[in-house]
């Protein structure tokens, strides 16, 4: 799109979505008075381009959402020097809610279709993963529990699916469901560190980590959760602000980054490659990239009784932020 305006010539737009993950500076047309235009600039990580709007994450942490048809010009821009070098960009891992950091992980695993329900959302996914076929029950759902309770259970056998909610452990909601005989599983944590450090993960000599926008059909091979659902698991692995796939002989990862958060998961290695380092440089080339985007704080999701992986996400500097757990009802 280009326009000419009497303030000040041709402008012209020289980003695409393919340049999202990218620092960019963009400007917007706010109004035109008398013939005169206003704009307004914004510089930041192009988060997404999706449906017509464009999402810049600055680097405050803030999203700035832009309609694509009042952009006006655009292009991608060197990243920001760094004043003193990694570490210092101000708070290291902000400071949320449960239900913040919630909205956040959800986006990073973004369900194919979802709706709301006063303040929860219901999320759907084709049956992969429980997460993203879940029900969020944040806030008032402007009904009465057990109401609503009805209505989730309702949607989700609609679509052929066992009806869940993903239930902080401090939720006021949680004496209801077990009131109504909810079981609980899988209980989970979700865990922060500051991402500085994990930029310098060691690699072992020889060793190359690749990363992609995409899922090639080598990282999905040695991904072992799709089991009979690979097309939406593939919707929901490669959907999110600004995806990252890290490939390793032996070992893949994955990232998403939004504005000071980058997300680590589907961190896997070959059994018979374990224990050489692999799932450390995967996370430090995610890392690398993620830090080159602006964020300043890590993040994952791990089941509680995963000694293995907790221990090795404590050596990297990650503690607990709070803890959920999933709800279906009786049998």
């Amino acid at each position: 799109m280009r326009g000419d305006f009497s303030s000040g010539g041709r402008l012209e737009i020289r980003i695409t979505p393919s340049d999202v993950g990218k620092r960019v500076s963009v400007r917007q047309l706010v109004e035109v008075t008398d013939g005169h235009p206003t704009f307004t600039d914004t510089v930041g990580v192009l988060a997404s381009w999706d449906s017509g709007v464009v999402c810049i994450t600055r680097r405050t942490g803030e999203s700035v959402r832009i309609e694509e048809e009042v952009l006006v010009a655009g292009k991608v821009v060197p990243p920001a020097p760094e004043r003193r070098g990694r570490g210092r960009r101000g708070p290291e891992v902000p400071v949320v809610t449960a239900d913040a950091m919630e909205a956040v992980a959800s986006r990073a695993w973004p369900a194919t279709e979802s709706v709301a329900l006063g303040d929860w959302v219901l999320r759907a996914a084709g049956g992969f993963t429980r997460r993203a076929n879940s029900v969020l029950p944040s806030g008032d759902p402007g009904i009465p529990t057990e109401q609503a309770l009805a209505a989730v259970t309702r949607w989700y056998e609609e679509r052929g699916l066992v009806p869940r909610l993903q239930v902080q452990d401090s939720s006021p909601y949680a004496a209801e469901l077990d009131r109504l005989g909810w079981v609980r599983e899988a209980d989970t944590l979700i865990r922060t560190a500051p991402l500085a450090p994990l930029t310098s993960l060691p690699v072992e000599p020889g060793l190359t980590v690749e990363l992609s926008r995409t899922p090639d059909a080598e990282w999905l091979a040695a991904y072992h959760r799709t089991g009979n659902l690979a097309e939406a698991a593939l919707r929901v692995v490669a959907g999110g602000p600004s995806v990252w796939f890290a490939t390793a002989p032996g070992a893949i990862g994955r990232a998403v980054v939004e504005g000071p958060w980058a997300l680590f998961g589907a961190v896997e290695v070959r059994p018979d490659r374990r224990r050489r380092g692999l799932a450390t440089a995967v996370m430090g080339a995610l890392a690398r990239q993620a830090y080159d985007e602006g964020a300043t704080a890590a993040y994952l999701q791990v089941e509680a009784d995963n000694d293995a992986a907790r221990a090795l996400y404590d050596r990297l500097g990650f503690t607990d932020h709070h803890g959920y757990h999933y709800r279906r009802p009786p049998a």
